[in-house]
């Protein structure tokens, strides 16, 4: 059986097992379940802190997991990126009192408090810049104010919690992140490994990307389909009603209205659009 590691709360765990089970893999029903087999999906789900999945899968004890890119990196486990899976992005980012630093040159032999030293450790070594890491397990904000740090290096989504307590970001993003699947590097694919990521791809298709159906004449399809090419082409049917076509097409979901508009302003009628619960390229 595959085995795949989910994390079990933070962030990530609602969105990745959303995503599992619209790519037709069981969901747990109790929050408190640790283990989960799919028998009809020859798998096995793990329901693991989120720091931890990239050990686990670096070890081999797991074939396959769900976690952050972050948490990869700050890892240092023998794991790699195998697919971006395109929710729980953030920025990890420096930040300090407003106007204290510029950049990370500026934090040579000062004291930088992080929930992710390994993250941290690499980037700073990369820079050359000789820092103190401080580790704590949360709330990194707090570091500056009470002695403990002179800059924190933390997730970033909006910078709202920062701004609160009086910090401000500054200098080059550190690393940007995403949910990701990862495996072992350098193993071999379990059995299942491939089709878990065709599902993997298909749900993210199907979320960037809907279908539209609409009703145009037929000289004016050549316009029609110059709006709506599809992947590898359009389906155009014949109507009942002479000198009249049906096309469908995919399109992306990001803006579907002014294709909807474009082809209203060539005499499209009848135009659908629709969800895609699943797809495949």
């Amino acid at each position: 059986m595959l085995r795949i590691a989910v994390p079990n709360k933070g962030a990530l765990s609602e969105a990745a097992q959303t995503m599992l089970k619209e790519a037709g893999y069981r969901r747990r029903r109790d929050s408190k379940e640790l283990v989960l087999v799919d028998s009809e999906n020859s798998c096995e789900l793990f329901f693991l802190r989120p720091r931890d999945i990239a050990v686990y899968v670096g070890e081999g004890t797991l074939d396959a997991g769900i976690t952050g890119r972050d948490m990869l990196f700050d890892s240092g486990a023998p794991a790699e990126e195998v697919v971006p899976l395109g929710f729980g992005q953030s920025t990890f980012r420096f930040a300090s009192t407003p106007g204290a630093y510029s950049g990370v040159a500026g934090l040579s032999g000062l004291r930088i408090a992080t929930s992710y030293p390994g993250l941290l450790g690499k980037y700073l070594a990369d820079q050359g810049v000789d820092a103190r890491v401080i580790k704590l397990d949360g709330a990194v904000e707090t570091a500056i104010r009470l002695g403990v740090a002179d800059a924190v290096a933390d997730v970033v989504e909006t910078g709202t919690t920062l701004r609160n307590v009086g910090l401000e970001v500054f200098g080059d993003p550190i690393a940007h992140s995403e949910a990701i699947l990862i495996k072992r590097a350098g193993a071999p694919e379990a059995n299942g490994f491939q089709q878990l990521i065709r599902r993997l791809q298909g749900v993210i298709v199907a979320r960037d990307f809907v279908m539209i159906d609409y009703d145009i004449r037929a000289e004016r399809i050549d316009e029609a389909i110059a709006i709506t090419p599809g992947m590898e082409g359009p389906t155009v049917s014949p109507l009942h009603r002479e000198g009249w076509v049906a096309v469908r097409a995919m399109v992306p979901r990001k803006g579907h209205q002014l294709v909807m508009d474009q082809l209203w302003e060539i005499g499209a009628k009848a135009i659908l659009v629709t969800a895609i619960f699943a797809c495949r390229l």
